[in-house]
C-alpha cells in the first residue's frame, strides 16, 4: 500500500512539474492542432484532389445499363396510335460514352483545381498566423499579469519584514503609535493589490488555455516569452498576406481560358449492344448493336460570352483596387509598428535609469528605520514611487511586447 502511494505522488509531481514548465511553444503547437477551422481547411484540401480524380473519371468511358418496357393496349379502337408506339415494346441495352475534349481544356480545369488548393494552402497559413497573434497577445497579457503578481509579492515581503521592525521601535517609543498604523495600512494595501494580481493572473491564464483549446485550470507560472523583433520582413511576392491577391489573379486568367474552351466545338461518341424489339414476329432475333457519335458547335449565344468577359475585367480591376489599399496599409502598419516599438525602448531605458534610483533610495529608508532616524511618511513615499515605477515598467514591457507581436505578424 505504501508502494502504490509512493507512486501516486511521483505522478503528480511529475504532472505539477511538467505543468510548470510549460513555454509559449507549446500553446501555439496545442492552439493550432485543436483548431477547427484549420482542420476543415485541410479536408477541403483533399476534398479539392478528390475532385481532380473525380474529373479524370468523368471522362473515361462511361457505361451504363438500361431497360425500358411499353404496352398501349387499343380496345374498341380507342388508343394511341400503333404507328408511334408500336403497341409494345421492350429493350435492354448496355450503352458505353466517350466525351472527347481537348488537352488544354482538361489542363485549365486541373489549374482551377490547383488555384483552389493554393488558396486553401494559403489560408490555412494565414489561419494560423492569426491564431499565432491571439495567442502570443494573450500570453503576453497573462505573462504581464504574473509579473505584477511577483512585484506586489516583493513589496509584501519587503513591508511585511519592515513590520516587525517598525513594530518593536514602536513598542520602544522611537515611532508613535500613530506612524506605525500608517504603516500598516500600507501593508494591508499592498496585500490586497497582491490578492488581485493573484485573481488576474488566474483569469489571464485561463484565457489562454480556453482560446488554446485546452481544459486546464491548473494554475502554475508560465515562462518568459522568448520574442525577438523580426529584422527582415517577408518579400512581399512571396508574402502570404500578397499571395491571394497572385492566386485571384491567376485565377482568373484560368477562367477566361475556360469560358474561351467552352465555345469550342465537342465530340462524343456511343456505342450500345442489347436486346430491342416491338414483341412482333420473330421477336427472339431483336438482339442487335448501335454506334454513333454527336459533334456540337456553338455558333452564337446572344453575346454571353462577351458578357462573361467584362465580368472578369470587373473582378480583376477590383482586386487590383484591393491590392493596391492594402499594399499602402501594410507599408503604414509597418513604418508605424517600428517607430513605436523604437519610442518604447527610448522610453523604457529612461524607465530604468529612474528605477534604480528609487530602488536605492528604499535601501537607505530601511537602514535609516533600523536606527529611527526615518519618518513613516518618507518611506511611505518611496514606496509608492516604488510601486509607481514598477508598474510602469511592467506595462511598458508589455506594450513594447505586444507591438512586436504586431510587427512579426506581417513577417510571414
Amino acid at each position: 500500500m505504501k508502494y502504490f502511494t509512493n507512486l501516486l505522488l511521483l505522478l503528480l509531481l511529475t504532472t505539477t512539474c511538467f505543468a510548470q514548465n510549460k513555454t509559449l511553444d507549446d500553446y501555439l503547437q496545442q492552439a493550432v492542432n485543436n483548431s477547427p477551422l484549420i482542420k476543415d481547411l485541410n479536408n477541403q484540401i483533399l476534398s479539392a484532389q478528390l475532385d481532380s480524380v473525380r474529373i479524370k473519371a468523368g471522362f473515361k468511358p462511361q457505361v451504363t445499363a438500361s431497360s425500358t418496357g411499353l404496352y398501349a393496349p387499343v380496345i374498341r379502337g380507342y388508343g394511341y396510335s400503333s404507328a408511334i408506339t408500336n403497341g409494345q415494346s421492350l429493350n435492354g441495352l448496355v450503352t458505353v460514352n466517350k466525351a472527347f475534349i481537348g488537352k488544354g481544356y482538361l489542363n485549365a480545369q486541373f489549374a482551377s483545381l490547383g488555384i483552389q488548393t493554393d488558396s486553401l494552402r494559403n489560408s490555412i497559413k494565414l489561419s494560423e498566423q492569426d491564431l499565432r497573434r491571439t495567442i502570443i497577445g494573450q500570453y503576453i497579457t497573462a505573462y504581464g499579469s504574473l509579473q505584477q503578481q511577483r512585484f506586489n509579492q516583493e513589496v509584501v515581503d519587503l513591508l511585511s519584514k519592515e513590520e516587525d521592525l517598525l513594530k518593536r521601535l514602536t513598542r520602544s517609543n522611537v515611532y508613535r503609535q500613530s506612524d506605525y498604523l500608517t504603516f500598516l495600512v500600507t501593508l494591508k494595501q499592498a496585500q490586497l493589490q497582491l490578492l488581485q494580481t493573484r485573481l488576474q493572473y488566474k483569469t489571464d491564464l485561463a484565457t489562454l488555455s480556453y482560446i488554446s483549446g485546452v481544459a486546464d485550470t491548473t494554475v502554475f507560472e508560465i515562462a518568459k516569452p522568448q520574442l525577438q523583433k523580426a529584422v527582415n520582413l517577408t518579400d512581399r511576392n512571396t508574402s502570404i498576406f500578397f499571395k491571394q491577391y497572385q492566386l485571384d489573379s491567376i485565377r482568373l486568367n484560368n477562367s477566361r481560358k475556360l469560358i474561351d474552351y467552352s465555345y469550342r466545338p465537342r465530340l462524343s461518341v456511343f456505342a450500345d449492344g442489347g436486346y430491342n424489339s416491338d414483341l412482333t414476329a420473330q421477336y427472339y432475333k431483336n438482339f442487335g448493336t448501335s454506334v454513333g457519335f454527336t459533334v456540337s458547335v456553338p455558333l452564337y449565344d446572344g453575346g454571353q460570352r462577351k458578357l462573361l468577359y467584362k465580368k472578369l475585367s470587373l473582378e480583376q480591376e477590383t482586386s487590383r483596387g484591393y491590392r493596391t489599399f492594402f499594399q499602402n496599409q501594410y507599408t503604414q502598419q509597418i513604418n508605424q509598428l517600428n517607430q513605436q516599438i523604437g519610442e518604447y525602448d527610448k522610453l523604457i531605458a529612461e524607465i530604468n535609469d529612474q528605477f534604480k534610483y528609487s530602488q536605492s533610495l528604499i535601501k537607505v529608508d530601511t537602514k535609516l528605520l533600523q536606527t529611527g532616524d526615518l519618518k513613516i511618511a518618507d518611506l511611505i513615499l518611496a514606496v509608492n514611487n516604488y510601486l509607481t515605477i514598477k508598474n510602469l515598467l511592467t506595462q511598458n514591457t508589455i506594450s513594447r511586447l505586444q507591438l512586436i507581436n504586431q510587427l512579426n505578424y506581417w513577417s510571414r
